[in-house]
């Protein structure tokens, strides 16, 4: 009787055993499929979407046979060798002719060194061609290259367009920007002159076109001249100017340096800092924090200049005047050549 009762005791242990070990079961072969179903997920290819390509419609031509402007600057070239450049250096009136390394100032750029700009239009774009110093070297135009557009015609610039590092290969976006200043402080307190103290203002801090940003994709455009590899040439749509027809433009030259957001550098920067490149200015000499930098004077555009407008060029002698001796420049500073189909003069005071 003790024998049959251990032998019930043992069955019943037993089916206990095997319904638990049957219960068991369905779980986990539930999770192994569930498991097994995440790892197939796992490893399959995940499926991303192919960038949308970019459709350019409209393509900057040639450039129009007559320009709107014309801009010559110094050729620092001829006193690089004494570290120096030959004038046109001026911190205090936003003038840079710094085509120069900083501190030992015995690195010349002549990929840097505007010697003259020729701005052209047409009813659908605006170009500059930047021209650079030809020393039958085989430098590349390999910096920043652009304009800058002066709507109110009060020395604060509205409008930067710049390209890095410009295709040999004809109009490209690659490298393009558009920079607007929407809070109007580029320039300061005195426009085109440095202020007293450091502004605030954050310069062109809008970025309009470029680094996949902008709704139109054909806003701008850069290349090196097909015609000449010591040019660069720069075209934005004139729809930015939103109908103004009348506007003044400058044209730039730089590395890092040039920064969209440190415009205008005097208010950033003081004399100290800067540094100079006018070995006249021996407090000053020479170039510091601010190097690689050229910039000229502005040009009037679609209007006459009074000759009293900030950052214009000084103007031409109209037929049969002496040279005219502008902003008080003695008549031995002041220097006339021609440029294209145009007589330009500049101050060379030190």
């Amino acid at each position: 009787m003790q024998k049959k009762n251990s032998l019930v005791f043992v069955l019943v242990i037993l089916v206990v055993t095997l319904a638990c070990g049957q219960g068991n079961t369905a779980p986990l072969e539930a999770s192994g499929g569930s498991d097994s179903e995440v790892t197939d997920t796992a490893e399959s290819p995940t499926a991303t979407a192919e960038p949308t390509p970019i459709v350019h419609v409209l393509i900057p031509d040639e450039l129009p046979e007559k320009q709107s402007g014309v801009i010559g600057d110094q050729d620092s070239s001829i006193t690089a060798d004494d570290k120096r450049a030959p004038s046109g250096d001026r911190f205090t009136f936003g003038r840079y002719e710094r085509p120069f390394n900083a501190n030992t100032m015995d690195v010349y750029y002549p990929a840097l060194d505007i010697q003259g700009a020729l701005f052209y239009e047409d009813d659908t774009w605006l170009y500059a061609q930047i021209k650079f110093k030809n020393n039958d070297s085989s430098y590349v135009l390999n910096g920043k290259y652009g304009f800058e557009i002066d709507l109110d015609i009060d020395g604060g610039g509205d409008w930067l367009i710049l390209v890095s590092e410009p295709s040999l290969e004809g109009w490209s976006t690659n490298g393009v920007e558009v920079w607007f200043d929407s809070n109007n402080d580029v320039g300061g307190v005195k426009t085109m002159y440095s202020d007293n103290t450091f502004t605030e203002g954050n310069g062109y801090e809008t970025l309009v076109f470029g680094t996949s940003q902008g709704d139109d994709p054909d806003l701008a455009w850069g290349r090196i001249s097909p015609q000449d590899p010591y040019a660069v040439e720069v075209a934005v749509k004139r729809s930015i100017l939103e109908g103004d027809a009348s506007f003044m433009v400058g044209v730039w030259a730089g590395t890092d340096d040039l920064n969209p957001a440190l415009f205008d550098f005097n208010d950033h920067y003081t004399h100290e800092q800067a540094g100079t490149s006018l070995i006249e200015f021996e407090y000053f000499y020479p170039i510091k924090e601010l190097s690689e930098l050229d910039n000229t004077c502005r040009m009037a555009i679609g209007f006459q200049p009074t000759g009293n407008e900030p950052g214009l060029c000084p103007l031409p002698p109209k037929p049969g005047q002496d040279p005219p001796a502008s902003g008080g420049c003695p008549p031995e500073y002041t220097v006339c050549f021609n440029f294209g189909n145009q007589v330009v003069c500049y101050c060379i005071q030190p």
